[in-house]
């Protein structure tokens, strides 16, 4: 890890948060990025608040070790339950739906997450925060479906079975709510559905909560040699060469070096 200047930290779980990495490469192809899959706490979104604050605290002293100019924790859930609580040598963002540029452009908006995050209390109050009396327009959905889509790798390789799936999922979704014109993309995972999105409801505006955090962390980075370095921590249900696979399967060309967080 010598050789990365200052990097730009990302982190999660699961496998959704490599589209952070791919979009911070994209838009900063000159900022070192160091990838950490945390398979051994997999998954965030099941545990209980105490939990996860523990879980996560420990990948954030983890990393940094590595003197990163900024952390990015990758994970919907974990960042509208205990973001706000982290602390850490450097900036720590999260990717939160960003509701209030949507309704700034739509008459209702729909925030697709997992279940567990669109269920829970804390989004709830997040989402009354952010759009006060507009929360009415604001309806919270289970995509965990098309999530799927994206761990299987079906989005890849049944590309027919996905724009079906997809496309009934936001017929059900506007038959229910016809007001809807703007959906945030609110798990990682989602992204990388995007064109799908796209070609099914071309008049629906997109959202992804990553957007705006590369702008955050932008003027934060430094120039680097433009590398991007995996870690990936392992259990035995969840062993590092499944994960690899998976890797595999998406076409994602990225070496990984097993770790230990203590």
């Amino acid at each position: 890890m010598s050789s990365l200047h200052r990097p730009i930290a990302v982190f999660d779980a699961g496998l959704g948060s490599y589209s952070a990495v791919e979009l911070l490469h994209q838009r900063l192809p000159d900022r070192d990025i160091v990838y950490l899959a945390d398979r051994a706490s997999f998954p965030y979104g099941a545990k209980d608040r105490a939990e996860l604050l523990s879980v996560v605290e420990r990948a954030v002293r983890y990393l940094a070790e590595l003197e990163p100019c900024a952390i990015l924790l990758a994970s919907n859930a974990p960042s509208v339950t205990i973001l706000d609580d982290l602390r850490g040598p450097a900036p720590i963002f999260g990717v939160r739906p960003p509701v209030r540029e949507a309704l700034g452009v739509a008459g209702e908006v729909a925030v697709l997450g997992v279940r567990s995050l669109v269920e829970s209390a804390e989004l709830a109050e997040f989402l009354r925060a952010e759009a006060g009396a507009d929360n009415v327009r604001v309806h919270a959905v289970n995509a965990s479906s098309l999530v799927e889509l994206v761990e299987s790798g079906d989005f890849l390789f049944r590309r027919e079975h996905t724009s079906s799936v997809i496309a009934e999922f936001l017929d059900a979704l506007l038959a229910e709510h016809p007001g809807i014109a703007a959906v945030t993309l609110s798990s990682t995972h989602l992204p990388w559905l995007r064109d799908y999105f796209e070609r099914a409801r071309p008049e629906l505006r997109l959202f992804d909560p990553i957007e705006g955090v590369v702008d955050q962390i932008r003027p934060l980075s430094m120039p680097g040699s433009g590398i991007v370095r995996g870690l990936v921590t392992e259990n035995e249900r969840y062993p590092a060469s499944e994960f690899r696979d998976m890797l595999a399967r998406l076409e994602i060309d990225l070496a990984l070096e097993s770790v230990v967080i203590p």
